[in-house]
């Protein structure tokens, strides 16, 4: 159905992900968030979760949902979303290649 990615045991990608973060800048810190925090809670809420896994059947919101860049980036703004406190979450983007990406803003 999908050309080359039609394979009978899945087909692998190397994504790249972008998170984006609004919210007020603090005045003595000059930062929305503290960078070092937002990227300890990717780490552990998405990229020990996701990351070198069979999307498949490692990762329980695709145990029954397809795991395409489009369902990715929601399921990892599901994930993020709520463990923000002082920022808020602005975008999720993820890229299939370099040319090939999804951005999700969040449910309207």
């Amino acid at each position: 159905m999908f050309g080359k990615c039609n394979n009978p045991n899945g087909h692998g990608h190397n994504y790249v992900l972008e998170v984006t973060v609004k919210g007020e800048v603090d005045a003595r810190s000059g930062f929305v968030v503290d960078l070092k925090q937002l990227k300890e809670t990717m780490n552990r809420e998405v990229l020990d979760a996701m990351d070198h896994r069979f999307l498949n059947k490692e990762v329980p919101e695709f145990a029954t949902r397809i795991p395409t860049t489009e369902n990715l980036a929601i399921a990892i703004w599901q994930r993020l979303a709520p463990k923000l406190t002082k920022a808020k979450l602005h975008r999720v983007r993820v890229y299939e290649n370099h040319d090939l990406f999804v951005d999700f803003y969040g449910e309207e």
